[in-house]
């Protein structure tokens, strides 16, 4: 069963369980500017800040769960409109996957489902970085999913030529960050995995539909994985997928 289905059917049992289908609950999805999602970061080539993904909110009874897309809109219904959403585009995914953020926050079951803000992400690579160095042996590291902070983290602590940086983004590919060339995420991702001993994957993969060839892609090869970020906060609790996210909110 692949990670969508996994998380939706368990989604469905939690919202029956609490009997949250059968109200009649609001939920309003919107997207947020590059400041109110991720304030000042101190550099300018975060996703969110060249236009090239939004984030979209949805609040739940004053509880929140964010995904990044590149696909935005604006929703206005139940928990039951959500959860009969054909998750064919970017669009319903995106609303599924924060409202399931929203709902699970809001029940204890998942944590950190907002963004860090200003100096929060470069914080959370240093400690991603020393997590990755006290619990694991690998040094060679791969990044799916281009983010500025763990990648400038990742360059400085295990040297350039031991990372590798896949993204989907046309703009950056075969451009240099901290570096690091930045691969073909259409292409290069099977590359990666092969030549990484660690992949950190972002959990925007969820949203925009590649998620489930790349875990079929680590597995087969083998490689130790986990999902960063606040998108997929909710489906790596209801899929059993690794996580590291140490300063969402």
């Amino acid at each position: 069963m692949n990670v969508l289905s996994k998380t939706k059917n368990e989604f469905f049992k939690i919202i029956k369980d609490y009997s949250i289908e059968k109200e009649k609950i609001d939920i309003e999805i919107m997207g947020l500017s590059p400041e109110e999602a991720i304030g000042n970061p101190g550099r300018d080539d975060f996703p969110l800040l060249i236009g090239r993904e939004v984030m979209i909110q949805a609040d739940y009874s004053g509880s929140f769960g964010q995904a990044f897309t590149d696909h935005p809109g604006r929703f206005n219904g139940s928990i039951s409109d959500v959860i009969n959403l054909k998750l064919n585009n970017n669009y319903h995914r995106a609303l599924f996957i924060s409202t399931v953020n929203a709902v699970l926050n809001h029940l204890n079951m998942a944590e950190k489902t907002i963004h860090c803000r200003d100096q929060e992400p470069h914080k959370c690579s240093q400690e991603m970085v020393k997590w990755i160095k006290k619990n694991s042996d690998a040094e060679h590291i791969g990044i799916i999913g281009y983010q500025p902070a763990i990648t400038e983290e990742c360059s400085k602590v295990f040297g350039s030529k031991n990372v590798r940086v896949t993204d989907l983004n046309p703009k950056l590919i075969s451009e240099y960050k901290d570096g690091v060339k930045i691969w073909n995420g259409n292409t290069d991702t099977e590359e990666l995995i092969k030549e990484s001993d660690l992949v950190l994957v972002t959990g925007s993969s969820v949203v925009n539909n590649s998620i489930d060839n790349i875990i079929e892609t680590l597995n087969s090869n083998e490689r130790e994985y986990y999902f960063f970020g606040n998108t997929i906060a909710g489906a790596a609790v209801l899929a059993d997928l690794p996580r590291l996210c140490f300063y969402g909110h």
